[in-house]
This record gives structure tokens, C-alpha cells and sequence, in this order.
């Protein structure tokens, strides 16, 4: 799990904002798959993806099994942690959400690996800036405050 993103209102700018931050830092991806939310199957998000080359891939509706790796993790997420709290402020949230994110990548046993923590098999390098400026959104797409 690359980012969990703690927001009391999640619309498709927090989306946009995101996918920059993570795809600055890591790289685009070949895909990204989600379910069919508004906030993901905007136009402005569906634009933006194609515009860095990346490919949607939507779930679709009544289908979670098609997003097994996502559902699990949500399912870990409220049973280990979600289920047992409660958040007193959107800033607590952010960092025991940050802190178990951290645990499930890099401590947490996986069945799956061999009973292996998952950041082994999904560590990847930041890259190094390039210069280039294509993931930077136009300035038509300029961000909006939000709240996280």
C-alpha cells in the first residue's frame, strides 16, 4: 500500500492531488484500477491519467472480487485498526492511519509472501527529478483548498 488518504470528503481534486504526489515520487504506473466512485471516473481524473499515459481500469459495480487486493486491505484496515478507534480529530486520524499503513507494509506477515512483510516485494526507489514537467497538472486543473 503506497497511500491511504484520510479525508472527511474525498472528491475527485484529492484524487488528482494523489496520483501527482505518488507518481512524482515513484513513477506513473502502467495502470491504476478503481472502483467506479465519482471522485475516480471524473473526466477530469480519467483526462489527467491519459494525459501521463496511464490506463484506467475500473471495477465494476456489484464486483468486489475483481479488486481482491483492495478489498483485503480494507478489510485489514477496519478489522485492525478502524473497527477499534476513535478518531478525535482528522489529524489523529491521518497519523494512526500513516502509522498502520507503515506496520502492514513493513512488519505485518503476509500468507500470501510466505509469511513475509509486503515491503520487500513492493519497495520501490524514489526516482530522481527529471525535469520534466508532464505530470504537473495545466493550470486549468489548478488545485482547490482542500481539507484531509
Amino acid at each position: 500500500c503506497v497511500a491511504l488518504i484520510v479525508a472527511r470528503r474525498f472528491r475527485h481534486e484529492g484524487v488528482l492531488v494523489a496520483l501527482e504526489e505518488l507518481f512524482i515520487a515513484r513513477g506513473p504506473t502502467s495502470n491504476t484500477r478503481s472502483d467506479d466512485g465519482p471522485e475516480f471516473i471524473t473526466t477530469a481524473v480519467q483526462k489527467w491519467l491519459a494525459q501521463v499515459g496511464v490506463k484506467t481500469l475500473y471495477i465494476t459495480p456489484e464486483s468486489p472480487w475483481k479488486g481482491g487486493y483492495n478489498e483485503s486491505l480494507n478489510g485489514s484496515l477496519r478489522d485492525e485498526l478502524l473497527n477499534g478507534e476513535i478518531f478525535y480529530s482528522l489529524a489523529e486520524a491521518k497519523v494512526l492511519i500513516e502509522a498502520w499503513r507503515r506496520h502492514y507494509n513493513t512488519i505485518q506477515p503476509h500468507s500470501s509472501l510466505g509469511y513475509r512483510p509486503l515491503a520487500r516485494e513492493t519497495a520501490t526507489p524514489p526516482l530522481s527529478p527529471s525535469g520534466s514537467a508532464t505530470l504537473h497538472r495545466q493550470a486549468t486543473m489548478a488545485r482547490e483548498e482542500t481539507m484531509h
